[in-house]
């Protein structure tokens, strides 16, 4: 009986599965429908205005649709510019073998150009970059004195950069990447997209007669040695391009060339981020190796902006007809096609390998473009050296993703128009009539609808699927339908409108992604089978068996070259930042610090919370890489790091920083840590709304109250940190504490005095901000940023980081500039606005490990020096206190002390630091751009040179708070003042001073614990 209900579960779970299997299979075969019902036989083309300064590309194209299309094209004579309207810019008649016109960082030249003939052409330019700090140069275009259209406001325009050197190993075997280096040769393109929406070159409308081309630099110099107007580019099919050749493919009889060019053995690019990778996970990867790191592919996350090119060499053995296959990988996106354009000798030969797709796959597949898998395309190479280049291009969803972005763009103003009538929270039970006050945006939300469904049925016939990437779109046209048949759910779903058009914007952000690994490029006679990939059943759990056993044997933590522990002239450095920032500073360690100083350096990636155990167990590194500000003070009071005053050049490196940034590391004397990183507020702003609005940007507080009602007319909010319980941020308050002269603590920092008039006054101003003009307390400021609901806000200059990245929607619509000051009068009477703001800091620390020379008492003190007594000049009347063997040890711990204040001022250094950021913004992309406290290096990083002037003055202006014995008191009490003020509102005077005495007595109770001095 128990065998026949054991077979009878068997049989219900086989009947279960193949009943699953069955209706997968079904529902796969059938096709999924599409929306051509929703949106067929209606008008797309009315639309609510956006409120830009210019128009779209789109409404660029339609004003002139019924101009024609030049087939003559016309030069322009670089060096003849106008010499009235241009500006920064001179002549060189040899800049690399070419007279060029140089147009330095703000600059602007115009030319006068005589069309013979109206209509589209396309703007081919010749420049070549200028050394400069080593980020994209970007112009503005402009014709006949205006910017024909969004996105000729920033084009942006491309350096050249190979690997400095061959590939390098360390003593584990391990691949060492080279440094990326910028070389410098003439380029010549056509004036495109550089976000990719437009896949093809753009087209220019010009008058017949004269007409006016200006360039304004918004970033980074360069030369230009030739500028025309073009016919616009068309492509040869691939029977034209056969037609063409001297010989056909039909009639070639070569076999058995076969060129195999490695992905990591390129030979130009056009970013450093696209340097060469190392892959572990596959079995078919070339050159493959579980144990070591080794360089075996290029692209990865980094190759992912359309434009970005990737270019290798190919020696061709004879003349003949070749077929082109990459080896390729796209895991990063289901549901995607990631697309890059072929280019054989610079141009692309044939319209059909324009954009050429990669699919979805966990794994490598061969690609070869044509017609079908049994038909590829045949390229004619004659004998000799050709290029061949990958370009990341978004091919057909880029039309798609253009599309997306202006109707995201349009939402925003829909979502923005009522929310004037009902706030962000509206009232469920009030019938607020949208249809009759807004009834045009009612209509507009019906043709959004339309155009969504539209959008999607486009969208998949690019991908072949109806993946995550365009969910949010039905979920938003559903909506928007919705609104549009029942207008009175609109208040009652206002945020999910909202939600929905962010995570809209999200969705198209990761659709702008292209990302794509390349293992190799083969090239092989037209005649010879094209192999697939395969790596089999046997091979690859051969694969994974070795990667796991290797697990067990090979040190993850350690990076680079691994010393062995009794090494001289060792040091050993713990970074607690991401594994791909410890890779970047191993490697950097290895070809520049070590050779330089002879100085070997172990680097362990850790996370900080073990960093105080490993102290205490007397296993500490002998340097810490980016830890916290607060944690040099407390390691200083417990004897635990080293005084870098000790050193004789210590105030010579600290030149390198504004005294702000290492305040917070200052102790009884002591300086116990060099500033790595530093950061501090700006105010963000939204230019379109505020140009709407016909409102200035604030430069005071007095400013910021004056506008408010106008915004807050609107619905429309202004976004002040507020100390929330994850993460509180004080640091606005502080800000306007030291704007009105007062100061945290004492000269002494015995005890707080931010209950002097000072802090009372900007207490009661800060926490009124919440409570008498109504600023919200909680807010996702990017997300509400993002939308225009909070077009004004205070937030960390990094968050300029997070915009850029994630919200290409409004991009070119917003800015930073200095945060809201404070008027004070100077000692002369003048009247000046203080702009004081709060400095964050992160650091490198140097771990004191045994007895150094500090511990030891000699018998004439005054004459004792520690670099001299370390060189080996004691004199005979300095008796120290310590025995010949320990004042050896000694001597052995302040060689490994000195070794690691080199790496200190290595590391902290301009060119250490500019190579840093530059090369950790190339990894991980614009939003890891770094902070760097050196402002020599701050000003060779990525940001223009007006974000530059408004980096540089902020940083001049910013304010470190000191770190004393119990400070982690001071802003929680603080918190707790300000929450109770606004919570329960409180007299503001009281609470502050109430507060205040409780952060005394704990500041007293922690000296006393460290039996420091007290005062009364």
């Amino acid at each position: 009986m128990v065998g026949i209900k054991i077979n009878k579960t068997l049989r219900n779970v086989i009947i279960a599965i193949v009943a699953i299997i069955i209706i997968f299979a079904i529902s796969s075969l059938i096709p999924s429908k599409d929306f051509s019902e929703k949106y067929e036989g209606f008008d797309l083309s009315s639309t609510v205005k956006t409120i830009t300064a210019t128009q779209t590309y789109s409404e660029y194209q339609n004003k002139y649709k019924r101009a024609g299309y030049p087939s003559a094209s016309v030069a322009v004579d670089v060096l003849n510019y106008d010499e009235s309207t241009s500006n920064g810019i001179h002549v060189e008649s040899d800049y690399y073998g070419k007279a060029v016109v140089v147009t330095e960082d703000d600059s602007c030249v115009t030319w006068n150009v005589d069309v013979p003939q109206e209509g589209f052409y396309n703007i081919s330019m010749e420049y070549i970059a200028i050394p400069s700090r080593n980020v994209n140069m970007e112009r503005t275009l402009y014709i006949n004195g205006e910017i024909p259209f969004s996105g000729a406001d920033i084009l942006s325009f491309y350096r050249l950069w190979k690997d400095g050197g061959p590939v390098k190993y360390d003593n584990q075997g391990n691949s060492i990447r080279p440094t990326q280096t910028e070389f410098f040769q003439y380029q010549t393109i056509l004036y495109k997209s550089d976000l990719g929406y437009e896949v093809e070159p753009y087209r220019f409308y010009f008058n017949k007669g004269i007409n006016t081309i200006a360039l304004k630099a918004t970033n980074e110099p360069m030369a230009i040695s030739g500028l025309s107007l073009v016919p616009v580019q068309r492509y040869d099919t691939y029977e034209q391009y056969v037609a063409k050749q001297k010989t056909k493919p039909e009639n070639y009889t070569g076999t058995g060339v076969s060129i195999k060019i490695q992905g990591e053995d390129s030979i130009a690019r056009s970013d450093p981020s696209l340097f060469a990778r190392y892959d572990r996970s596959s079995a078919t990867t070339e050159p493959y190796s579980v144990k070591n790191t080794i360089l075996n592919y290029t692209g990865g996350d980094s190759w992912k902006a359309p434009g970005q090119w990737i270019e290798w060499e190919a020696d061709i053995p004879e003349d003949g007809w070749y077929t082109i296959s990459i080896k390729g990988r796209q895991l990063y996106q289901r549901g995607y096609v990631a697309c890059r354009s072929l280019y054989i000798d610079g141009e692309i030969p044939v319209e059909e390998v324009k954009s050429i797709g990669f699919d979805y796959s966990s794994d490598w597949k061969m690609v070869t473009p044509g017609k079908s898998k049994s038909e590829p395309y045949k390229f004619y190479l004659s004998k000799g050296k050709h290029t061949i280049r990958l370009e990341a291009t978004l091919g057909d969803i880029g039309n798609v993703i253009n599309e997306l972005q202006d109707s995201i763009s349009r939402l925003n103003l829909i979502y923005r128009t009522i929310l004037v009538l009902t706030g962000k929270t509206p009232d469920p039970y009030r019938d607020y009539q949208i249809e009759k006050v807004y009834p045009a945006e009612v209509e507009a939300m019906m043709t959004e609808s339309r155009r969504l469904y539209q959008m999607i049925d486009k969208f998949v016939a690019v991908t072949g699927e109806k993946s995550d990437k365009i969910a949010p779109a039905e979920t938003l046209a559903i909506q928007l339908e919705l609104f549009y048949k029942h207008p009175d759910r609109i208040t009652k779903a206002f945020g999910t409108f909202k939600d929905n058009i962010t995570s809209l914007g999200s969705s198209l952000l990761s659709m702008t992604e292209t990302k794509l690994d390349v293992d190799y490029l083969l090239i092989q006679s037209a005649n010879d089978r094209i192999k697939p990939v395969k790596g089999g059943f046997f091979k690859n759990a051969k694969h994974e068996i070795l990667s796991f056993v290797t697990s067990f044997f090979v040190d993850s933590a350690s990076l680079g070259n691994v010393y062995d522990k009794d090494s001289d002239h060792l040091i050993e450095v713990w970074i607690v930042v991401g594994r791909d920032q410890s890779q970047i500073l191993k490697n950097m360690v290895d070809d520049d610090f070590s050779p330089k100083t002879g100085i070997n350096v172990n680097v362990k990636n850790i996370v900080v919370d073990s960093l105080l155990n490993a102290v205490v167990a007397g296993n500490g590194p002998d340097v810490v890489v980016t830890t916290y500000q607060t944690h040099p003070v407390d390691y200083a009071l417990r004897n635990a790091n080293v005084n870098l005053r000790r050193f004789e050049d210590c105030d010579e490196v600290l030149k390198n920083f504004y005294e702000s940034a290492y305040i917070p590391y200052e102790y009884n004397g002591g300086l116990y840590a060099l500033p790595e990183q530093q950061s501090f507020n700006l105010l963000f702003y939204r230019k379109d709304i505020l140009d709407e609005l016909e409102i200035e940007v604030p430069q005071t507080w007095e400013d910021l109250i004056e506008i408010l009602p106008t915004l807050q007319g609107k619905n429309l909010d202004v976004g002040i940190p507020f100390p929330q319980i994850v993460l509180p941020d004080m640091t606005t308050f502080y800000s306007m504490v030291y704007q009105n002269g007062g100061e945290v603590y004492n000269k002494n920092g015995t005890k707080t005095i931010i209950d002097s008039e000072e802090g009372i006054k900007a207490f009661k101003y800060y926490t009124g901000l919440f409570n008498d003009y109504g600023l919200p307390t909680y807010f996702d400021f990017v997300s509400r940023f993002r939308v225009g609901e909070m077009p004004l806000g205070i937030a960390n200059y990094t968050t300029y980081n997070t915009l850029t990245v994630s919200a290409p929607e409004i991009r070119g619509l917003w800015d930073f500039t200095y945060i809201p000051g404070t008027k004070r009068v100077d000692a002369d009477g003048n009247e000046y606005i203080d702009r004081s703001t709060i400095a964050g800091t992160q650091c490198c620390m140097m771990i004191k490990k045994g007895l150094d020379l500090s511990d030891v008492t000699f018998s004439d003190h005054s004459n004792v020096s520690y670099d001299t007594i370390f060189a080996g000049n004691v004199s005979d009347e300095l008796k120290p206190n310590v025995d010949e063997k320990t004042m050896k040890t000694i001597l052995k711990n302040e060689s490994r002390m000195h070794d690691a204040w080199e790496f200190m001022k290595w590391w902290t250094s301009v060119d250490t630091q500019v190579r840093f950021g530059r090369e950790q913004e190339a990894l991980l992309g614009s939003s890891a751009r770094y902070p760097t406290a050196n402002f020599e290096a701050l000003k060779q990083l990525s940001w223009s040179s007006s974000q530059i002037k408004i980096l540089e003055e902020s940083l001049k202006e910013t304010v470190g708070v000191p770190e004393v014995p119990g400070s982690y008191y001071t802003p929680r009490h603080v918190v707790n003042a300000a929450r109770k003020i606004v919570n329960e509102q409180e007299d503001c005077r009281e609470t502050l001073i109430d507060y205040t005495r409780k952060i005394n007595e704990e500041l007293n109770r922690k000296r006393q614990e460290f039996n420091l001095p007290i005062e009364e």
